[in-house]
């Protein structure tokens, strides 16, 4: 229903009940100096329906997803969301639902979570998961404190490759915890170049990074350093795109002591840039470090199947020195999504999901080799992105053409990853049809015929 305030006789009867005769003398133990003394300079107020109709002038102004066609990736993805994943979520039990601290009232969604790590045990190959984490760079920042903590040594290696805005999350997170982190450089190949990584690699590295597809949609040589990494005693962690594992291999094949990653893929809209869902798996040997909760199943007196918090590591839980984080949320909506999602799914449509982003992202290539002035630099093998090279303006420049025509082309790289001003990073999922995608290229060779663009 409308506001209504409250009138001259509703203020009246309270300041009566509290002992005042007027608004001023409620105040008037506030010193004078911090007082405005003052009404306040404020436009006449609006109507309801004055301020509707300002709303919709000032979203009116925001173009997203529904009337542009997104390549944009670089963790975040414009994916299929099926109708069911909004229907189920959004049902009033799961959306007013607050941490389940009483187990007994909290079943369906202790539940939700214990499949929610289920299915990240699944993708990943290792045995335990975490309730979740606020979003993948989090995610991977926690899962590199609990590494350095249990090796107790004080180096993280990080590829060059690893999302930029990860690597920012870090480098914030890490920066007063004693631990020094140490970029492994990139390869002319676009991927980390191993014999440069071995080099850093000794007994004081705590944990070593894996990100796999990396920044640039390659797909990294996993087996090699998952192999450097463990050969120096060093914990390895995946940070890794979910949906990749429908088709590569999965981080416990390359001896990932810890897996991480982004699950907004999985049934959650870009949002503008959030909420997100991190997610964090491990081995056995570092279950009772990592942050969070995690959620167990168990039989109770009667013989019923029950779920409770098996583990609590957060602050709030147990003594503060002796907690492993402070994290204080586990996505549970966003994980109750992705579990919706994932579950509509089933094991043969997560398959066919993995190969309709290769197909897809095989016909933006396919794009790129029809139109002259634009190269692949990197030969190897992507997933779901790709870098494409101008060879004439810029990428800022044909992104900024697209955009004036409906299409968000992509984005610019340069300074990430030994990538310059001419490299763009375009992204495709199972949402992009194979007509915007030719529409893509269409974009590209009229932006690269343009004379303009010559003398670039």
């Amino acid at each position: 229903m409308p506001y209504v305030p409250h009138g001259p006789a509703d203020i009246a009867a309270m300041l009566e009940a509290v002992g005042r005769d007027s608004i001023e003398d409620l105040f008037s133990h506030l010193p004078a100096d911090v007082r405005l003394q003052r009404a306040l300079d404020l436009p006449d107020g609006l109507s309801e329906q004055e301020v509707r109709d300002e709303f919709r002038r000032l979203a009116a102004r925001n173009h997203g997803q529904t009337e542009l066609v997104s390549f944009l990736g670089g963790g975040v993805y414009d994916s299929v969301i099926p109708a069911a994943v909004d229907a189920l979520s959004s049902r009033s039990e799961f959306l007013t639902a607050y941490t389940p601290y009483q187990p007994e009232v909290s079943q369906g969604t202790l539940q939700a979570i214990y499949e929610w790590q289920s299915f990240i045990c699944r993708l990943t190959g290792l045995p335990v998961a975490n309730a979740s984490m606020y979003d993948g760079a989090t995610a991977l920042a926690e899962a590199l404190l609990v590494a350095c903590t249990a090796k107790r040594r004080n180096r993280v290696v990080l590829p060059e490759t690893l999302n930029p805005r990860h690597l920012r999350v870090v480098r914030t997170m890490l920066a007063h915890r004693g631990l020094e982190l140490v970029v492994a450089p990139v390869g002319p190949d676009g991927v980390t170049d191993t014999g440069a990584l071995a080099g850093l690699l000794d007994e004081t590295v705590g944990a070593v990074t894996i990100a796999n597809p990396n920044y640039l949609g390659l797909v990294e040589p996993v087996l090699k350093l998952g192999e450097a990494g463990a050969a120096c005693g060093a914990a390895v962690v995946a940070a890794v795109n979910p949906v990749s594992l429908s088709v590569l291999r999965a981080p416990v094949e390359y001896g990932a002591d810890l897996a991480v990653g982004e699950a907004q893929p999985f049934g959650i809209p870009c949002s503008w840039g959030g909420p997100l869902l991190g997610f964090l798996a491990c081995s056995e040997a570092y279950k009772r470090r990592i942050p969070g909760r995690v959620v167990g199943r168990t039989v109770d007196t009667r013989g019923q199947e029950g779920y409770v918090l098996t583990l609590q590591t957060r602050e709030q839980h147990i003594r503060r020195e002796k907690a492993t984080s402070n994290i204080c949320s586990n996505q549970g909506l966003n994980a109750l999504r992705a579990t919706i999602y994932l579950s509509l799914l089933g094991p043969q449509g997560f398959l066919d999901l993995g190969e309709a982003n290769r197909a897809r992202i095989a016909a933006v290539r396919r794009e790129v080799e029809a139109s002259d002035g634009a190269h692949l630099p990197f030969a190897g093998p992507v997933f779901n992105e790709t870098v494409v090279r101008l060879e004439r303006g810029t990428a800022a420049g044909f992104r900024a053409h697209a955009r004036a025509r409906g299409v968000l082309a992509g984005i610019p790289l340069d300074g990430v990853a030994g990538c310059g001003p001419r490299d763009l990073l375009v992204a495709v999922t199972e949402k992009r049809t194979a007509a915007e995608i030719a529409r893509w290229g269409e974009l590209l060779r009229s932006y690269l015929a343009d004379p303009a663009q010559e003398a670039s």
